[in-house]
């Protein structure tokens, strides 16, 4: 199958790598561009636990951040991966944020000190109020900005002359995008019969009544993969 990968591009090479593998062809189709902040203060306090729920949440960290010592969880295989890299003592739980919040709240003590919330400026879910509202002290820190693809670039192409199988969506904002993007390059009725294969129903529910959508079992990246492969069955 030829498929889209709309992740931004410092996510999606290890995903495109797994594609290639399952036999598919991948066309790059980046939604979003990761930009880092700068300046950014990360408050010195006796950190409970760092809480991560993207992978860009560490690799926007600015230097001589010194956190590696604090236990970090994070919702998936791919923050979990980069926080290990980046030399944290890290492991994963949930899948998503109300995974991640989920976990903390039956795992973790209120009061044994506060919660670092590392993010970007948009997200899926509100951690931060979440465990708030459980009585944690969760300080979320933005480290990075998602900036918005403006047009569909090289992708449209493919989209145009239906030479596109699926399209991966990852984020209810991915969908957005996507979704706008497009209705402006007047590609909807091609968009509405790919295979739109999303990692949650929050995702699917981003995009038009009508379109081919389909929702992976679990909110990770081996059950939208284990998706694709059922999806291509059916062809």
């Amino acid at each position: 199958m030829r498929v889209a990968v709309t992740r931004p591009e410092e996510d999606a090479g290890p995903l495109t790598a797994r594609l290639e593998a399952m036999g598919h062809e991948v066309v790059m189709a980046p939604l979003l561009t990761i930009r880092p902040r700068a300046d950014v203060s990360i408050p010195d306090l006796p950190w409970h636990a760092i809480a991560v729920t993207s992978a860009n949440g560490i690799r926007a960290l600015p230097k001589g951040h010194d956190l590696t010592s604090f236990r970090t969880l994070t919702v998936g295989p791919q923050s979990l991966k980069a926080a290990r890299a980046a030399g944290f003592a890290a492991d994963a739980h949930g899948g998503d944020v109300n995974g991640l919040a989920a976990f903390i709240r039956a795992e973790l003590d209120p009061g044994a000190g506060p919660i670092l919330y590392l993010s970007g400026a948009e997200t899926a879910g509100d951690l931060a109020a979440l465990l708030t509202a459980s009585g944690f002290d969760c300080r979320r820190v933005v480290l990075y900005d998602a900036a918005p693809a403006e047009t569909l670039g090289e992708i449209a192409g493919a989209l145009d002359t239906g030479a596109l199988d699926a399209v991966l969506l990852y984020s209810p904002r991915s969908a957005k995008i996507w979704r706008g993007l497009v209705e402006a390059a007047g590609l909807a009725p091609q968009a509405a019969k790919l295979r739109n294969l999303c990692l949650s129903r929050n995702v699917a529910a981003a995009l038009p009544d009508g379109w081919n959508t389909a929702v992976s079992a679990s909110p990770d990246e081996a059950a939208i993969l284990e998706l694709l492969e059922q999806s291509g069955r059916t062809l």
